[in-house]
């Protein structure tokens, strides 16, 4: 199958559909282009570096409409620096997870640490959504707004106890899917899914609650290292600058790709754009002979990451493979997973119509494989 040739009518125009790092836009190279000689290789504490960051907190929080007294706040690191940062800095006593995927069963792990105790973790099957049961003494509520292994999404809802901070990890959802900020006390992603960007940076909305959470955590004389300090952050944040070097690139991208979804209407724009493309797979695989929607529930099905289940008499990766093979990349499943399955993103960069014509070269595929 790997050397069926796709007919060019029936391919994407742009054939990046992989929900690791995303497709980049043209143009937001060409900003970084433009940057080059003013931005990258300076120093990050001088006005030019300081003031793209306060561009980028400007930009997000108008994308994200956030509360008064709401912060954007930015630290070295990817979500994964994150979690261990909330482990030091943010979780008192206990926490308490949604784990229903890959990613909120790591945030799990990481708030096990030696000085905390035992999270209290409620976990589905892939492809499944976990309800938390009850809070059990934690302090903190933490889950994903979209699961990027699985495609399933969850709603952003504040759990209801003044004491208890609600931790929404956002970084397959941020920028692509319409939420309230009032919902989160902590709405933290890294910028390399919906804002096409590089690593190196996490960023998060704080409350004020998180804030003073923070801070009282940092006087309270626990031991926590520099690099994880969440006041640290806060603070360095306030002065558009982080702790260490931040990754330029990633700022630069970041900037272009904020003022793109600003410019076309928001967040609630890139939320109708990102509906319409999965729209358009689930539609596919609701109509198909051979395949279904892993997600079996609509409600929970994510409008960024589209997961797709074949009869077993369909090969996925073989059509993953063939399709690489004509241009179009990163369809696979998520590893750990080992479904047989394909695994699109469609996040805001993506083109709708070349979703529509990724779902026409599957067929194409699957009906020339024999």
């Amino acid at each position: 199958m790997a050397s069926l040739t796709i007919p060019s009518d029936l391919l994407p125009a742009d054939g990046r559909f992989g929900c690791g790092p995303s497709k980049v836009r043209p143009e937001q190279v060409e900003h970084l282009v433009s940057a080059s000689r003013t931005i990258l290789g300076t120093s990050h504490r001088q006005a030019p570096i300081r003031d793209l960051v306060g561009r980028v907190r400007t930009g997000l929080g108008e994308l994200f409409q956030i509360p008064e007294g709401y912060e954007v706040v930015m630290g070295n690191g990817g979500s994964t620096a994150f979690w261990d940062a909330a482990a030091f800095a943010l979780i008192e006593r206990r926490s308490a997870h949604l784990s229903f995927g890959e990613f909120g069963s790591k945030f799990a792990k990481a708030a096990a640490a030696p000085h905390l105790e035992s999270p209290h973790v409620v976990s589905a099957p892939g492809g499944s959504f976990a309800e938390l049961d009850d809070i059990n003494g934690a302090d903190v509520f933490a889950y994903p707004h979209n699961e990027t292994s699985t495609g399933v999404m969850a709603p952003v809802r504040r759990f209801d106890d003044s004491n208890v901070l609600t931790v929404v990890d956002a970084t397959s959802a941020a920028g692509g899917i319409q939420f309230d900020a009032n919902q989160a006390d902590v709405y933290y992603f890294a910028p390399q899914k919906n804002f096409a960007s590089d690593g190196g940076l996490w960023f998060a909305l704080f409350s004020p609650a998180a804030i003073e959470r923070v801070e009282r955590i940092a006087a309270s004389g626990r031991y926590i290292p520099e690099f994880l300090s969440l006041k640290n952050a806060i603070d360095n944040s306030r002065l558009n600058q982080t702790l260490n070097t931040p990754a330029l690139s990633t700022l630069l991208l970041l900037e272009n790709q904020i003022d793109w979804i600003n410019g076309n209407g928001g967040l609630a724009w890139a939320d109708a754009r990102t509906r319409e493309s999965s729209s358009v797979l689930y539609d596919w695989a609701a109509a198909s002979d051979v395949a279904t929607p892993f997600v079996s529930n609509p409600e929970h099905r994510s409008q960024v990451v589209v997961t797709v289940d074949f009869d077993d008499a369909i090969d996925a990766s073989a059509i993953a493979k063939t399709l690489r093979a004509n241009g179009v990349v990163d369809t696979d499943p998520y590893r750990k997973l080992g479904r047989n399955q394909l695994r699109v993103a469609t996040f805001v960069a993506i083109e709708p119509d070349d979703v529509r014509k990724l779902a026409s070269s599957i067929d194409y595929v699957i009906a020339n494989s024999h």
